[in-house]
């Protein structure tokens, strides 16, 4: 006699097991696939999202201004880094600047892009918010 089984569910049926989870052992299961670290989807659950951690820099107390033209094709920006803003405040401080400089840029991890040399320009907006800066390389 063959019989045709379409899951294991049907199978462990036929020799009179079960295969379904106690509601203990459904509430372990949940528990410890929400707290892995690498779990990324859960039949049960659905899809997991990982926390995101904010850690802001601790900034020494200066404003870091620099000019960098490496991998943008010879055009210049300037990045200023070592406000220890979080990532709001940051883009708030760059919308300012890029309003004074009437140029674009961008955020970019704790940094702040502004295209353009204009470091004169930046250096008085960051001194009247009382930031001390300093120019770092040529």
């Amino acid at each position: 006699m063959k019989n045709s089984f379409s899951s294991l569910r049907d199978l462990a049926g036929a020799f009179g097991k079960s295969i379904e989870p106690t509601e203990q052992q459904a509430e372990l299961n949940v528990s410890a696939n929400t707290t892995s670290d690498s779990l990324v989807y859960s039949t049960q659950t659905g899809r997991i999202k990982q926390q995101k951690q904010n850690q802001v820099s601790v900034s020494d107390g200066f404003a870091k201004v620099r000019r960098e033209t490496k991998g943008r094709k010879g055009k210049g920006v300037i990045v200023i880094s070592g406000l220890g803003l979080s990532v709001t405040e940051l883009k708030k401080l760059a919308s300012q600047l890029k309003k004074t400089c009437g140029s674009g840029g961008s955020v970019v991890n704790e940094t702040i892009e502004i295209q353009g040399d204009k470091r004169d320009l930046i250096k008085r907006e960051l001194e009247k918010q009382n930031y001390k800066v300093k120019f770092i390389g040529g």
